[in-house]
Order: C-alpha cells, then structure tokens, then sequence
C-alpha cells in the first residue's frame, strides 16, 4: 500500500480536493496523452456495476446491444448539418495513413447518430420491421479544450442508445421512458437526487427535436448533467433518406430517438457524497461493500480465522468483501478504507474477540457499533441499507434547500452569487441565454417536471416578456 497524502478540504478548495480524492482513492491515472485517463480497478469496477444493472433495465424493454465503427467518414458526417456544426470544434481527424494521404477524412465518433442513420437505412422495409431499439457500450472521443477527469475528458465511455419506431408517439414515448430509467437508477443505486426536465431551445442535443435531462447537484452546488434522452423525430430519418412502407403501403421517415449515460456519472458519486476524508461509495454500486481489517493478527490467530469466516459468511450472501491482511498499523487501515470509499468497515483485534464482538464503521457518519459474531450477517445488511438511505437523503436535503426562486435580474444574481440554483420564469430566447452566461457564468439546465415550487409571477425574471416557462438556471461542470 501506498502512502496516503493529504486531502485538500472541500472548504479550503473544491476543485483540488476533487483530484486529491480521486487520485489518493486510486481512482485514475492520468494517460500519455493530453485530457486521457486510466480506469483503475475500482472506478472501473464501479462502471462495470452501472453497465450491468442498466443493461439489464434495457433488455428488460426490448433494448438489444450492438457494436459500430469507430470511425465515420466525412460525406457521412456531412449529411446531418445541424449536427456536425455542434460537434464540429471537437472532431478528432484521421487524415492519412502510413503516411499517405486519404482521398477522404475520416472522423472519430464523437457520438453515433450518423452511423446508426447509415445503418438503419439499409434493416428495414415495412412496419413489420419497427421498432428498432438499439444500444452500444463504447468509447467516444471529443477534443475538448478544458478536461476534467470522469467529467470531462476527451475520450470517455458510455453507453448511447439509438432507435427508431414507425409512429411519433411511440418514440416520445420510449424517449421518456428512457428518462425515467436514468432517474430511477441514478437515485436508487448512485443515491443522487436528480430533477428531471427539458432542455431549452439553447442547450437542447444537436440535431434532437427537444431533449430531456436529468440534473444532479454536487456538493459545491454546482450542476451536473447526467444523463440525457433525446427525441430526433424525422431530423435524421430524412437526412438519411430512411423510409418505410406503412400500414397504408406508403413510403414514410421513421422516427428516432437516442439516449446515454457516461463515466460522468462517477464524477457525479464522487462530488456527491465524498468527504475531507476521500470518497463515499453508495452500497449498492459499490465493488466492495465491507472491507475486514485484522489488527494484531500477527499476535492472535483467533483475528484472521475470525475474519475469514466473516468474509465467507458474507461471500455467501453475495456481499463483496476484502480482508486487510498487511502488517500496516490500525490508523492507516482504516484511513485507507476510508479514501477508498468503502461503505462499511469491520474491525477485528484480540480485545473485541475476548468479548465475542467485532467493530463496525460506517463510512458515510464514521459511526462505530459494537456487535456480537453471532449477529454479523444480519448488522451488515441493516447498515448498508442505513448508508444507502442516509446518503441519498443527504442529498436530497441539501439539493430541496439550494433552489431559490428568482423574480428579477437582482435575485437572479444574488441567488447564482451564492452558489445556489435559481428557478425563475424565463422566455426562453437563445440570446439573452447567452448573454446571462457571459455576465453571471449560469447556464439554463432545463425546465423541471418533478419540482413543486409555485413561482408567483406571469414574466421573464431577465426581458419582462409574458411566459409560462419555468427553467432552472445554475452554474455547472
């Protein structure tokens, strides 16, 4: 084991406590290349989690995986305009090849709509052969300027849905749902409250018809998009003279959505619920749920046949689990438990043993419980529960109380000047967008469908304009 550094307080400098935790909880490394990085096993094991509870939330509605190039050629690209004007500053170029020169370009993926389009155009004939609901787990690259790592960086992995359904209701529909699956496993398996909503006119998905978002809110307040479903309608069926026979025998576009999730999502876990003392990983995403540390084990044999039988106790009910057998001493043990996040800790030493108990530390209150052998199994499946619950409550606590309403301009400024996030009617005009984000640094996250809060006026907290809009504004990563 490595030795541990110290960890920046979230007070003293969010940011650095952000990469301090990530990189003392061996979380990544940063790649050869400027804006990479390197999974290492537990921020891995962690995606590996979320790919295999999502997925089988996908299949569990007729989702099939499949796999596309990494590649898309130019004249590909070029037939959806809308969409490669808002990708074109980060598309990554190949231009030649051992040396000599393409007679075309060829872009890395920044996403797959295109791909897909050029796919789809050539599966189907007739109705009968819709819905086609498709997704593939994969890497995609976009060369952004600034990177951040889990956050932002220029080679990410995600999962990117894509379909298309022979009626429009039926693609609203599945859009929707898709929005639904995000909320409901980002809440129950990250323990992160999110509000779900539309993306305004400005910040919708490039190319989409509207998109539909969910907002998390870190602990520096801060908004983070993470995830989105978006609804195409016709937008690239036509681009791609995808077409049908209906159930009249005429020729008619499809219409599409597509939908992800990325490794944002660990960015998010981390900004969520980490402390001075480094990560906080909810139980049931967990790759390890109870680390078992042995203390004076070299002093009693009774400590590791104890913790042996604890983590096969444990195994038997399919709780991960890892025993620490090194010579370290008991302070860096459980620091080291700690940083890496794992939601609870078993203590075992000669003394306890004596009195027919171990010690349990919960990692999200450091709260310790003495508790007999004979009642292990039945105190880690109640804490987990506990840590689970607790966390997502924390969240949802400080997320009801950081949204203030927003009347006027002055409001709007004091609130997002706090660090809070203001919920304001606002016309929606992609302009004065823009020119709120060049003054207070807010961008619009979406117009929310599951807040209850009655703004109290007819008009545009920024022009004055009669609207109906509500939108949530707030600084983001």
């Amino acid at each position: 084991m490595k030795k541990l550094e110290k960890i920046t307080t979230q007070e003293e400098n969010f940011a650095k406590w952000y990469t301090d935790v990530i990189q003392n909880g061996d979380l990544m490394a940063y790649g050869s290349s400027k804006g990479s990085i390197i999974f290492k096993p537990l921020s891995f094991g962690i995606w590996d989690n979320i790919r295999l509870i999502l997925d089988k939330e996908f299949k569990r509605i007729g989702v099939k995986n499949v796999n596309l190039p990494l590649l898309i050629p130019e004249s590909l690209l070029n037939k959806e305009k809308n969409h490669i004007d808002g990708f074109n500053p980060e598309l990554a170029t190949v231009t030649e090849v051992g040396g000599k020169k393409l007679t075309e370009k060829f872009f890395i993926r920044p996403t797959s709509e295109v791909l897909f389009g050029d796919f789809f155009k050539n599966e189907i004939e007739s109705y009968n052969d819709l819905p086609l609901i498709y997704n593939q787990w994969v890497n995609v690259l976009r060369w952004e300027k600034t990177t951040n790592p889990f956050l932002r960086t220029r080679e990410f992995l995600w999962q990117e849905g894509h379909t298309i359904h022979s009626t429009q209701e039926e693609a609203e529909t599945l859009t929707k749902k898709m929005l639904d699956i995000y909320t409901s496993f980002v809440e129950e398996y990250l323990a992160i409250p999110v509000v779900k909503g539309q993306k305004t006119e400005h910040e919708k998905f490039a190319g989409a018809t509207y998109t539909y978002t969910i907002e998390a809110m870190m602990k520096d307040k801060k908004a983070l998009q993470t995830g989105t479903s978006h609804y195409l309608g016709q937008n690239f069926t036509k681009a791609f003279n995808i077409t049908f026979k209906n159930k009249e025998n005429k020729l008619e576009n499809p219409y599409g959505t597509s939908w992800g999730v990325s490794t944002r999502l660990l960015g998010a876990l981390i900004m969520t619920h980490g402390d001075d003392r480094g990560i906080i990983i909810p139980p049931k995403i967990a790759p390890t749920k109870v680390d078992i540390i042995e203390l004076f084990a070299a002093k009693d044999s009774r400590v590791s046949e104890v913790a042996s039988q604890i983590s096969m106790l444990l195994d038997n009910e399919f709780i991960s689990n890892e025993i620490d057998k090194s010579n370290k001493n008991a302070g860096f043990k459980a620091a080291n438990s700690e940083i890496h996040g794992t939601p609870l800790r078993i203590e075992i030493g000669p003394r306890d043993l004596d009195n027919d108990v171990v010690t349990f530390v919960r990692r999200d209150t450091l709260e310790k419980h003495q508790v007999p052998i004979s009642n292990v199994l039945q105190m880690t499946k109640k804490l987990l529960d506990d840590i689970q619950n607790n966390l997502f409550n924390q969240a949802k606590l400080r997320l009801i109380n950081s949204i203030k309403i927003a009347y006027n301009y002055d409001e709007f400024k004091q609130i997002i000047n706090s660090g809070y996030w203001a919920i304001t009617k606002f016309c929606g005009d992609s302009i004065l967008e823009d020119e709120i984000k060049k003054d207070t640094g807010a961008t619009s996250r979406c117009m929310p469908f599951n807040l209850d809060i009655k703004i109290q006026s007819d008009n545009c907290f920024y022009s004055n304009k009669k609207t109906d809009k509500i939108v949530i504004f707030a600084k983001s990563y």
